[in-house]
């Protein structure tokens, strides 16, 4: 059974008014389309809807049934077009987004302000999860959105970069490096250190910069979240090193920072979708905000 929109239309402003003059009138149809509407939609239904003479026009049993199933079918039409469309002008919806925590706690604020002042009504989900299930979440389809260290060539993923971030040294309060502007990894490695857990790429990236000078990572301690690592750091029991962007974050929670060289590390941040599956309009003016923002 193929049933239109228009006949349903055609159908219920008749079945209403009781005439075809009128109907015609409402669904800004001429007489002899709204006639074909009808008499499509009988066939479609298998019988008469309608009781026609040359005076009068009435429903017939199985019309008069009809009649109010028709009307609840237009109204749910209704009510997902007009759903659809404030999905459309963002004017109701949700949008997902996962991002690495450093970047979810200090600077991803800053953008769902800026989206927050023009789409009030979007929801938004954050996810605030390691960089490599950042990219997990994305390439499956259960984030839209995805801010993280670029995770190299793939063809399923789109990696748009905001910023190159470079990593830091992080000290706890009265430390003897705190005394150089900038600090060499030879004298961080002589220190005890507080770091993230496997599988974190940060924690890959320093066991790769101490492996590449020929020095030793001495770990203490090991923590699933940064800003664990930060205070443990500002109580005196080690030291760590951490992305630029945490910087505020490690200051915030009572230790210090200073730049690392020879050499230093560099990665860059990005917003990821799916390559091949277009975003959502609201995840799109998400995406557009970040870039927006933070791209250097």
């Amino acid at each position: 059974m193929n049933v239109t929109h228009k006949q349903l239309r055609a159908f219920v402003a008749v079945a209403k008014t009781r005439s075809f003059a009128e109907a015609c009138g409402l669904v800004h149809l001429s007489q002899p389309a709204l006639s074909i509407a009808i008499k499509n939609l009988e066939e479609a239904a298998g019988g008469r809807l309608l009781a026609r003479t040359t005076r009068t026009l009435a429903l017939t049993p199985e019309g008069e049934s009809f009649y109010p199933v028709a009307q609840r079918l237009l109204a749910d039409w209704d009510d997902a077009m007009e759903d659809l469309h404030n999905h459309f002008a963002l004017r109701r919806g949700k949008i997902t987004v996962a991002a690495m925590p450093s970047f979810a706690c200090n600077l991803l604020p800053k953008a769902i302000q800026r989206f927050r002042e023009t789409n009030p009504a979007v929801n938004i989900a954050v996810n605030d999860v390691i960089a490599e299930e950042v990219v997990e979440l994305v390439r499956n389809g259960r984030m839209e959105l995805g801010v993280t260290f670029d995770p190299g060539g793939s063809e399923d993923l789109v990696f748009e970069p905001l910023f190159e971030d470079q990593f830091v040294a992080v000290l706890p309060i009265g430390h003897p490096l705190l005394q150089q502007s900038v600090i060499h990894w030879s004298d961080l490695a002589k220190n005890d250190f507080v770091v993230l857990q496997r599988p974190s790429s940060i924690r890959v990236l320093i066991e790769q910069q101490m492996q590449n000078a020929g020095l030793h990572l001495s770990t203490i301690l090991e923590a699933h979240q940064l800003a664990t690592v930060g205070r443990m750091v500002a109580t005196g029991l080690g030291v760590s090193v951490v992305p630029a962007l945490c910087i505020s974050q490690m200051e915030e929670l009572g230790a210090h920072c200073r730049p690392l060289e020879e050499p230093g590390i560099n990665r860059r941040v990005g917003v990821l979708s799916r390559r091949r599956y277009p975003l959502s309009v609201g995840a799109k003016s998400m995406q557009d905000i970040l870039i927006q923002t933070f791209r250097a």
